[in-house]
């Protein structure tokens, strides 16, 4: 081939088809704008629906807060003579009726200590009785992504097991697309349900699909560490820009700017998935993967699962229930209800991408079971904070913890596949991605009535003493023993780990091609 011809984008285009790293970016991208559209509503949505559902009884209080105001001042002093003198007085305020003046005399005195409150609560919503009911609604709003997630996972697991992971990478940005779109033009709490709901299938068909692509193209087991802590890296960094992004274009340009943004994106992305993916091929599973009520039923697969819920569910618990307790107890403006949840983003980024590496070395069971030690102890620090500076040392904590499960138990759960059962992934991580889903549904869900029976403060000390609690159990996952055929590895005495690491077939070419399983056939 000449040259000229290696440079055409034709000739690039082939070529990246076949790269891993590129594979890499691809899934890298679909989480970042998937957890981007996860947070960016976190801070939009409890002021949305405050401002527009309580906007009608704050207008309809405000003249009735206004009229009184000016006889409190004017009445005392002409009211102190009304025994003596009561036509100057009657003359004086205008009124036909003494009985009225008494009765204005007598709320006068509870009309002073609002006075003293206005200048505190400038920035405080006041309905107190909304903004409780508030946490339930908003709780079951964003537990509606993970909740219908959860039902679609198995399904998605099914789906790349018979049709590869390709096309259904690509109905995720479809669906994800249209989601955006819709909470972009949603003005009512039932419109913002379904496109959250909506957000859930997507969600299900992008994670699935995107980790189950990388376990079967990065099949050593440091390269998929590696490469499951980049991609967990695009979850940080969409986590880290939602959040923020979201309060500040909502604050300073418009609700609907950031879902337009996030749509502009998801349509790059989609040409990406086009160009590098080929979703129009379909690419099944040579073998038959383990059945997801197989591996449910190992008790290994079960313990990393249990440590994914949990170590999320503290920060899914978070999401809905911190704005509305800082605008209660600290009166934040819009823009610092997103900002609160950076220094969390921050250090889940540098969590994911450092233990990524170093869980591997120090053992990824030590890492989960620190990890989530610090979970807990994070969730009981956050109730301590004043204002929005004591949240910076407890919520960095949180993040970087969440980082260490994260980054250690995606590996394992394609580790303990490899070990124990058939080397196909996309089962496995359809229950890795229904872990982190429960704890994104049972969090928001129950945290809303929690917080509502026991305060903000008593949702933290449960959260938190689960975490520490079950941190223990990832002791089990120190070395887990193979199953069946593979004992005979250990009876031989042999390093079952450099065994259970390697790949045992030749690696073949990404994506796979329609005379990719004959080409493997000659090779053996």
């Amino acid at each position: 081939m000449s040259p000229a011809a290696e440079r055409t984008p034709w000739h690039w285009l082939v070529v990246g088809r076949t790269s891993r790293s590129l594979v890499l970016v691809v899934v890298f991208v679909a989480l970042l704008l998937d957890n981007m559209l996860l947070t960016v509503v976190v801070p939009i949505v409890p002021t949305f629906l405050y401002s527009t559902e309580y906007e009608g009884a704050n207008t309809s209080d405000a003249p009735m807060q206004t009229e009184p105001s000016p006889p409190a001042l004017k009445a005392p002093p002409f009211i102190s003579m009304f025994s003596y003198f009561d036509n100057t007085t009657i003359t004086i305020l205008g009124s036909t009726s003494t009985v009225e003046l008494v009765n204005r005399t007598e709320s006068s005195p509870t009309s002073q200590p609002p006075t003293t409150s206005p200048p505190v609560p400038s920035g405080c919503p006041e309905g107190e009785e909304f903004l409780a009911q508030e946490n339930v609604r908003v709780g079951l709003l964003f537990a509606s992504k993970a909740l219908v997630q959860l039902v679609v996972n198995p399904t998605v697991g099914l789906l790349t097991n018979r049709i590869g992971y390709h096309i259904p990478m690509f109905i995720g940005f479809v669906i994800m697309f249209l989601s955006t779109v819709m909470f972009a033009f949603s003005g009512t709490y039932t419109w913002l349900f379904i496109a959250r709901a909506l957000q859930g299938i997507g969600s299900s068909f992008s994670s699935v699909a995107g980790l189950g692509m990388l376990a079967s193209v990065y099949t050593d087991d440091a390269e998929r560490g590696n490469a499951m802590g980049i991609a967990l890296g695009g979850l940080a960094l969409g986590v880290l820009i939602g959040a923020p992004f979201g309060s500040l274009m909502y604050e300073f340009v418009g609700k609907s700017s950031p879902f337009l943004v996030l749509a502009f994106l998801a349509l790059l992305d989609g040409a990406l998935q086009l160009c590098i993916l080929q979703p129009s091929k379909i690419c099944p599973e040579s073998t038959r993967g383990t059945p997801v009520f197989t591996l449910l039923r190992d008790p290994y697969i079960l313990i990393a699962a249990g440590a994914l819920c949990f170590s999320n569910m503290g920060v899914a618990m978070l999401e809905p229930t911190l704005p509305i307790w800082m605008m209660q107890t600290m009166c934040s403006p819009k823009w610092q209800l997103g900002m609160a949840f950076l220094p969390a983003s921050i250090s889940y980024l540098i969590g994911t991408n450092l233990f990524g590496i170093l869980a591997n070395k120090m053992g990824r069971w030590l890492c989960s079971l620190i990890g989530m030690a610090v979970v807990g102890i994070s969730l009981l620090c956050v109730p301590l904070a004043k204002n929005i500076y004591g949240l910076i040392g407890p919520n960095s904590g949180l993040g970087f913890a969440i980082g260490m499960v994260d980054s250690s138990m995606m590996p394992i759960m394609g580790y303990l596949v490899d070990l124990r059962h058939t080397s196909v992934y996309g089962n496995v991580y359809a229950i890795a991605d229904v872990a982190f889903c429960m704890g994104f549904a049972i969090g928001p869900s129950t945290g809303g009535a929690i917080v509502r029976a026991m305060g903000f403060p008593g949702l933290m000390v449960i959260i938190g003493v689960i975490n520490m609690a079950y941190a223990p159990l990832c002791w089990y996952l120190r070395n887990p023993p193979a199953k069946e055929e593979k004992m005979a590895i250990l009876s031989q005495g042999c390093p079952l780990q450099i065994q259970s690491y390697t790949a045992q077939k030749t690696l073949r070419d990404f994506p796979l091609t329609d005379d990719s399983d004959v080409e493997a056939e000659n090779a053996e």
